[in-house]
């Protein structure tokens, strides 16, 4: 978990300024001596919906109200994005926070100009919009209350129960057809869970999340991902069957990829938690990315390639379909979208 990755020559101190915030360390925490103290850092830039040009994806823009996540995945792959930023993609992703305070502002400006066209947006595509220090900035319930007023459609990917605390932004959302959520569920085993995503809810914690958004009339699906064969793949069926059973009505799945030092923090993560199976795991997926342990090509680097990606394939939908899960999200209602003025009301144009 030493890596410093290709950013770490940079001083990360010319761009951000650092933010004293005082935040409640509840999270979940085992006897990895990663810092739980977080460093934060403010980010003045003035964009915020970034253009998604990945055939991976069908949403139009990314929203990243933060950038780095407390959650310390040990497999992440937005971890090498922090490198772009001057900071390293190993300790650095997950005790140096980048927060844009401004963000439900410079989206509300983004939206509301003549020349925006609605369009789905990803929330979020480099980190996750509900991790801890959103319990006390309320960055993400704030974008989300300028969704909600101008009806766009949103998308939220996240491994926290917190999302279930924005129910009246999002019932609003949903009242629209303009959102859907995925939980992503690595894991049910809690011991497992607790050393490979030490800082994220539990996996009961997050059925129960799935249980609670449903029930309000949010639809919320379930994220199987990343699988990890040797670690994880062989609990899809059981994650599938509990998130139904939770009342999740659609999910999906994914094969998991380490991307430039992504692969040396996973193999430090291996080294101490799995030394015996190491070599193992590293080689299955190295034989489902053609040799490697990345993949380049949209799509197949989400599936995989090979004689096990077509078995986790076929079980995936074999499970939906026993499970009466459907495979994609409803579709969201681009129609919805009404414009508004700041501080002025609706604009009909």
């Amino acid at each position: 978990m030493k890596s410093r990755g290709r950013g770490a020559d940079r001083n990360p101190h010319n761009r951000f300024q650092e933010l004293q915030i005082e935040t409640d360390q509840d999270a979940w925490i085992d006897e990895d001596p990663r810092p739980l103290r977080t460093t934060f850092f403010s980010d003045q830039s003035q964009s915020i919906l970034n253009p998604i040009e990945s055939d991976d994806l069908s949403h139009g823009y990314g929203l990243n109200s933060y950038r780095g996540c407390e959650h310390g995945c040990a497999y992440c792959f937005a971890r090498v994005y922090h490198e772009f930023l001057g900071f390293s993609s190993g300790l650095d992703f997950e005790s140096k926070i980048v927060v844009k305070k401004d963000a439900a502002r410079l989206l509300e400006q983004a939206l509301a100009k003549p020349s925006y066209r609605p369009e789905k947006i990803l929330m979020s595509g480099a980190t996750d919009c509900y991790q801890p220090v959103e319990r006390k900035l309320e960055i993400t319930r704030g974008c989300l209350e300028v969704l909600a007023r101008f009806r766009n459609p949103v998308v939220i990917i996240t491994k926290n129960s917190l999302v279930s605390r924005d129910l009246d932004h999002l019932r609003e959302l949903a009242r629209h057809r303009c959102v859907a959520i995925y939980l992503s569920i690595t894991t049910l085993d809690p011991q497992l869970a607790r050393i490979l995503e030490p800082r994220a809810s539990s996996p009961r914690g997050k059925l129960e999340t799935l249980r609670i958004l449903n029930d309000a009339g949010i639809p919320a699906g379930v994220s199987a991902a990343p699988l990890i064969p040797g670690l994880n793949d062989s609990e899809l069926p059981a994650i599938l069957k509990a998130a139904a059973d939770h009342g999740a009505p659609f999910a999906a799945y994914s094969f998991v990829r380490l991307p430039g030092t992504v692969a040396e923090v996973f193999s430090h993560w291996l080294d101490r938690h799995r030394p015996d199976a190491k070599e193992k795991i590293l080689n299955r997926i190295r034989a489902a990315h053609e040799g490697n342990l990345n993949s380049h090509q949209p799509v197949q680097r989400m599936r995989g390639t090979g004689t096990a990606a077509e078995q986790w394939r076929g079980l995936f939908h074999a499970c939906c379909r026993k499970h009466g899960l459907k495979t994609q999200a409803p579709e969201l209602d681009l129609t919805a979208f009404r414009r508004q003025i700041p501080g002025q009301g609706e604009l009909f144009d």
